[in-house]
């Protein structure tokens, strides 16, 4: 079997720093998404003061709009695990191979997304299984 060529370690600190400035980045915001979304009734979310009921057309939207920013937070928290995933795989010495066919993952995409556990054909593959 071929040795791998391994990346610099100047390359996988690059990409440490990359992953962990991303999730950072992320951790704020689903911390700013689940504050805004579930610490406020949906009186105070509306902006209503009043004593009066609401109009069921603005219940409706408030609700889809707290549904939608939930949905977003449980997105960013799957990019989340990715990130960690990634990192976790650079303390292991296994970053930038690919976890389908093991081949070296281009770095030009791993500078497009630091935390893709696929080169980009497995990861064309996966995505047409899925369709």
């Amino acid at each position: 079997m071929p040795k791998k060529k391994k990346f610099s370690k100047k390359d996988i600190q690059t990409f440490k720093k990359l992953l962990v400035k991303e999730k950072i980045n992320l951790f704020k915001g689903i911390t700013d998404l689940t504050n805004e979304t579930l610490k406020k009734s949906q009186r105070d979310a509306s902006g209503d003061l009043s004593g009066y009921a609401y109009h069921m057309a603005d219940m409706a939207s408030d609700v889809y709009e707290r549904d939608f920013l939930l949905q977003l937070a449980s997105s960013e928290r799957e990019l989340l695990i990715s990130i960690d995933d990634a990192l976790k795989r650079i303390e292991d010495g296994e970053y930038g191979y690919c976890l389908e066919c093991k081949k070296k993952i281009g770095m030009i995409r791993l500078k497009a997304i630091p935390h893709t556990p696929h080169c980009r054909d497995c990861q064309e593959k996966e995505e047409k299984k899925n369709k």
